[in-house]
């Protein structure tokens, strides 16, 4: 994204005025002298001087908040889009400031509401770091973009640098009423990455000087934060707890459904061997209480070297061993499908190559490749899936390309790591139960397991483009299931990086067009068929008008496909029936709908069809009468058969359906929601196609709500 002042002049450094008069300009302005400042400026002062990091008059005076002297050096010539030495310009100040009126008037002159500094900050993103509420209301109202990640160049990319967005400033810094406000108000993603993967969550840990740390927390965990995602040197959450030493916090994240309480740093450090190492005693029994593995280190000699006997009374009692091996009948396969041959290969003698156990035997291979085959393997004391190249593989490299830069995509396979020995590479990865071929021919699944398969392939394929790569084998045996049902992206060995061609982003969203039809179908054609298949055969063949446009727009996805997946992640598709019931009650509040304005833009859009011509003949009579009973003294106003009055219908059901009047209605509807999914299926995706790129869209449901 680019600041629309991109081709704006920047007045040269050096002045014809005297420098002393700049310098005093400069210096008057920070006084906020209104008087000395006109006077300098009519005695040649260069209005644009540069001061020290290069902050120039105007930029000093929006710090200073001095408004008149804003307008003052503005009337005298002042560039508004002048950019200070790390390119923040005038507006992104104003936004550190949090002063609307100045936001405001910056815009008036052409500030783009997304123009970013050097370092890839915008107003909107300062205005959270600083915790501004009204400026933070103000930008997001006129435009700005509530996920917009940092931008930064690409080689500060390479070393992890940028990506955060404006909920992780608020988190990081520890401003409660903006976090909620980017959550509850604007829908912001709360588990966004950054260029090293960390979501808001881990961003709340890392300034020793958030005094609010707790109370974000709590925010970010109620609005579904993932509680297993990972910062520096792949530490959890629940790590970063024990090592603030700060037991309520740590007693927090293990309240968390579906938290890893075993879950390893990069160097196989558990959650427990931190608090063992940090002495943290009431922690330690907090942990084993949750009755961790206290077989994760050598956790006694540890306890021992602190001289607490106390925690090492604890440990034993909890099972820990003198050393950090496990016995061999002690050690239980996670996965279920690979069990015994994992039991064979952890019994057998094998030297290591590095952290990497594997044998290279028909009955420890996982699938066939081009190449050298995937192998079960343990690495790091990891159940591991381990692709075998050559070293000098140029398959192996465009993979190792790829996962070195999205490696921290939670949606993607989890890579561990890379061994060598004999010419021979390995990539050692977590592994998986099956494929999704297997998955959706041996299953019977429902729309929820469709949306889920979905939603994380979306987000897979959406990440490695952010990463400027196409994964280009999207087919189901590239997409994995693992041991707890989650869905994941692999192979990676056809990647290629995204350049100057960016349309071949299109090739991926096709293909996963053909994979959506593949799945509903539960493979009853196989998926080298669709692939076959014209793009209206495909659509043709969807089995309702949801799918059928979801697969159309990906399909066909037009100039916006750089942004399509984010924008199919708030699709109907994904919505239950509480949101699409709370969509369509929204609708049909509105006033032109209420009053029946046939002159109105939404009322023509959503009335151009018969689909509904019988609509009031599929209500109960009853329900129908009653309805139409508290028009009877104004009779022209009874529901027509228009889409509108149904809309209306819904939004009159919602409001009034739990009043002690409507009990008996009550009992024939049931839940409301249920009720008109069950009566008029296509009503949501009809109204949504109408309303979509229309103002009306401000009634779709943000991606959080999914």
């Amino acid at each position: 994204m680019e600041a629309n002042n991109s081709n704006s002049q920047q007045r040269p450094i050096f002045s014809s005025a005297p420098k002393v008069e700049c310098h005093l300009l400069i210096q008057a302005v920070k006084e906020g002298d209104i008087t000395q400042v006109r006077q300098l400026l009519e005695k040649g002062a260069d209005v644009n001087v540069r001061g020290e990091g290069g902050w120039t008059p105007l930029h000093n005076a929006v710090k200073k908040v001095s408004k008149d002297i804003v307008q003052l050096l503005l009337d005298k010539g002042a560039d508004p889009h002048i950019k200070k030495d790390n390119g923040a310009t005038p507006f992104i100040v104003a936004g550190i400031v949090g002063n609307v009126e100045l936001l405001q008037l910056f815009l008036s002159k052409g500030a783009n509401i997304n123009e970013y500094d050097n370092h890839g900050f915008t107003a909107f993103m300062e205005a959270a770091c600083y915790g501004r509420v009204k400026a933070l209301r103000f930008l997001f109202e006129n435009g700005a973009d509530v996920n917009l990640g940092r931008q930064t160049s690409e080689e500060q990319r390479k070393l992890g640098k940028g990506g955060n967005t404006a909920l992780m400033d608020a988190a990081r810094q520890g401003h409660v009423e903006a976090l909620k406000i980017l959550l509850e108000e604007m829908g912001a993603d709360v588990n966004a990455r950054d260029n090293m993967g960390r979501n808001a969550l881990i961003h709340s840990f890392l300034d020793p000087k958030n005094k609010n740390v707790k109370a974000i927390i709590r925010i970010l965990l109620c609005h579904g934060a993932d509680v297993n995602v990972r910062g520096e040197k792949g530490k959890t959450p629940l790590i970063l707890a024990v090592e603030k030493e700060d037991v309520e916090l740590v007693q927090i994240m293990l309240e968390q459904d579906g938290i890893d309480f075993n879950d390893m740093d990069n160097d196989g450090k558990t959650a427990l061997w931190f608090a063992v190492e940090k002495d943290q005693f009431d922690i330690a029994q907090l942990l084993c209480e949750k009755r961790v593995n206290t077989n994760c280190g050598e956790l006694i000699d540890i306890a021992e070297r602190n001289y607490n006997g106390n925690m090492v009374q604890l440990l034993r009692y909890y099972g820990a061993n003198e050393n950090s091996y496990l016995p061999l009948a002690a050690y239980e396969p996670k996965s279920q499908r690979w069990r015994d041959p994992l039991m064979h290969l952890y019994r057998i003698k094998r030297d290591m190559i590095g952290k990497l156990k594997i044998f290279i035997q028909e009955e420890y291979k996982v699938a066939e490749t081009s190449e050298g085959g995937v192998y079960l393997g343990f690495y790091d004391g990891k159940e591991a899936a381990v692709k075998r190249f050559r070293e000098d593989s140029k398959r192996a490299q465009q993979e190792m390309d790829c996962i070195l830069h999205c490696q921290k995509n939670s949606n993607l396979v989890m890579f561990y790591g890379r061994e060598s020995k004999d010419n021979c590479l390995y990539l050692c990865f977590s592994l998986c139960e099956r494929t999704l071929e297997e998955h959706v021919t041996t299953r019977a699944l429902e729309n929820e397991d469709f949306q889920n398969i979905f939603e994380s392939l979306f987000k897979a394929v959406q990440e490695l483009h952010r990463h400027d790569y196409l994964h280009q084998d999207l087919h189901p045996g590239n997409i994995l299931i693992d041991s707890e049902g989650k869905v994941h992206l692999a192979d990676f060995d056809k990647s290629e990086k995204l350049n100057e061609n960016r349309h071949k982003i299109k090739d991926d969203l096709e293909t996963l067009g053909r994979l959506v039809l593949y799945v509903v179908q539960l493979g009853k054609d196989p998926f080298f068929k669709i692939q076959g298949q014209s793009i209206r055969e495909v659509i043709d063949a969807c089995i309702n008008e949801e799918i059928k446009d979801l697969v159309q727009n990906l399909l066909m996805p037009g100039t916006q496909y750089q942004n399509l997946l984010s924008k199919m992640l708030s699709h109907p598709f994904f919505w239950n029936c509480n949101i699409r019931y709370r969509f369509l009650r929204d609708v049909g509040n509105e006033s032109d709908i209420k009053r029946r304005n046939y002159e109105s833009e939404i009322l023509k859009a959503l009335n151009c069809t018969d689909v509904f011509a019988e609509w009031t003949k599929k209500i109960d009579e009853h329900i129908m009468k009653k309805m139409n009973s508290f028009y009877k003294k104004k009779p022209m106003y009874c529901y027509k058969n228009e889409v509108g009055d149904l809309l209306k219908f819904i939004r009159n059901i919602g409001e009034h359906i739990n009043e002690e009047q409507n009990k008996k209605m009550k009992l024939k509807i049931g839940e409301p929601a249920q009720y008109f999914q069950k009566m008029f299926p296509d009503l949501v995706i009809y109204v949504y196609k109408k309303l979509r790129n229309t103002v009306y869209e401000k009634h779709f449901p943000s991606v959080n709500s999914t």
